[in-house]
């Protein structure tokens, strides 16, 4: 723990953390919002499924290019931009009365202009801390976003069914421009500028480490889905058991990061972390009751955390500084992606085979990404005693003739 308390002693390390998770507390938030909503006003678990759709092909299509954006014009403005058209397209969803395509419409937009907050903190990390402190950081970020996913659901859910959809809706947007505005007066923003990139629009994925941590992650966050989904399947939408069980699990998973946090990371790091997710996922399809089913969740979420931490720290340092934005929005829209295919073949083996089902596409989805990681293990990068910062950008210098 010494690690990270040298971390959080570190000059604006507390701070940063404590915006960019306020800014991003609205991810934990705003699916069950709009589901919420929209079920509300059309009694139709379908439509409010389109909606959230519409959202998340907006947020998948969006994540890199957003992020790209950030180094021509810069985090502050782009960052402001799409917090601003967030939030009025979000207010659109929760105040306006209209046809279920106009709410798939501001759905799109929602999701197109969400703050690529992640992207532009991971950029910021490497030049706020030296490199020894750098993969602790990695740890405790991947770590300290849990909070989003325990806290997030738990505040709309109460104050959608107690209050109304439309206050959990308008809750949602105070966070985000609330959070938004803590993370834009950071000085760091206006201290770390990303060069602009030479290198032609998505030819990122063409590193390794980036092409690996975006296919893992499709697949880590996938199998994550499929657990949410077999569990509320399991205890039903109204009983308490489920929120307590996927607490457990992401308590678990804070515990992982933590614990792992300090320890180098070797080409076979992702590797062994996904087989302990593989483990836990595997137990969670036998499983029954509430304890076995926490028990196997704590042995599936130890692995979360830590298998995001080492995709961060690979990424980071595998590409040029110019470059970092633009490759952490490939890897989150892989994650975007993996969550809608794990939510939907998971509902479908749901309504086929009960929630054994669900988790049997957890169990597969992470069996993959523990095979794609041991497939490429000559491929990534080993950070033990290394540096994980980004590559420099470096420009030729001219001389003068003599």
């Amino acid at each position: 723990m010494n690690a990270y308390l040298d971390l959080l002693r570190s000059r604006g390390v507390a701070r940063i953390i404590a915006a960019q998770l306020t800014a991003r507390f609205p991810s934990g938030m705003l699916s069950l919002a709009f589901l919420l909503h929209m079920e509300a006003i059309f009694d139709s678990y379908a439509s409010a499924g389109l909606v959230l759709a519409a959202t998340s092909i907006g947020q998948a299509a969006a994540g890199p290019l957003t992020s790209r954006w950030m180094g021509v014009w810069g985090m502050r403005r782009v960052l402001l931009l799409t917090t601003l058209v967030c939030a009025v397209a979000v207010l659109g969803i929760g105040l306006l009365v209209l046809p279920l395509w106009g709410y798939m419409l501001l759905g799109l937009l929602s999701g197109l202009s969400y703050p690529p907050v992640q992207p532009a903190v991971r950029t910021i990390y490497p030049k706020m801390v030296n490199s020894r402190q750098l993969t602790p950081l990695f740890s405790l970020d991947a770590s300290a976003q849990e909070i989003i996913w325990i806290a997030g659901p738990v505040v709309v859910t109460f104050i959608s069914t107690q209050i109304s959809t439309t206050v959990g809706i308008l809750v949602a947007v105070l966070f985000l421009v609330g959070g938004g505005a803590w993370f834009l007066s950071s000085p760091e923003l206006g201290q770390v500028r990303i060069p602009r990139s030479k290198r032609a629009f998505g030819k990122v994925l063409l590193r390794p480490a980036v092409a690996i941590s975006t296919a893992v992650g499709f697949l880590l966050v996938g199998s994550a889905a499929a657990i949410e989904a077999g569990v509320v399947s399991t205890f039903g939408e109204g009983s308490p058991l489920g929120g307590t069980v996927l607490a457990i699990w992401a308590v678990a998973s804070l515990g992982g990061g933590l614990a792992l946090g300090h320890i180098g990371i070797g080409p076979w790091a992702l590797a062994r972390r996904m087989a302990i997710i593989v483990v836990g996922a595997g137990l969670a399809i036998v499983a029954g009751g509430f304890w076995t089913l926490s028990g196997a969740l704590v042995i599936a979420g130890l692995g979360i955390a830590p298998s995001l931490a080492v995709m961060f720290a690979v990424v980071s340092a595998s590409v040029k500084f110019s470059d970092t934005a633009e490759a952490y929005g490939w890897v989150g829209t892989g994650q975007l992606i993996g969550a809608a295919a794990g939510s939907a073949v998971a509902g479908f083996l749901i309504d086929g085979f009960g929630s054994s089902g669900a988790f049997t596409v957890s169990a597969a989805f992470a069996l993959l990404g523990f095979l794609v990681a041991l497939a490429t293990v000559r491929a990534m990068p080993d950070l033990r005693g290394r540096d994980a910062s980004p590559i420099p950008d470096t420009e030729p210098v001219p001389l003068s003739p003599s």
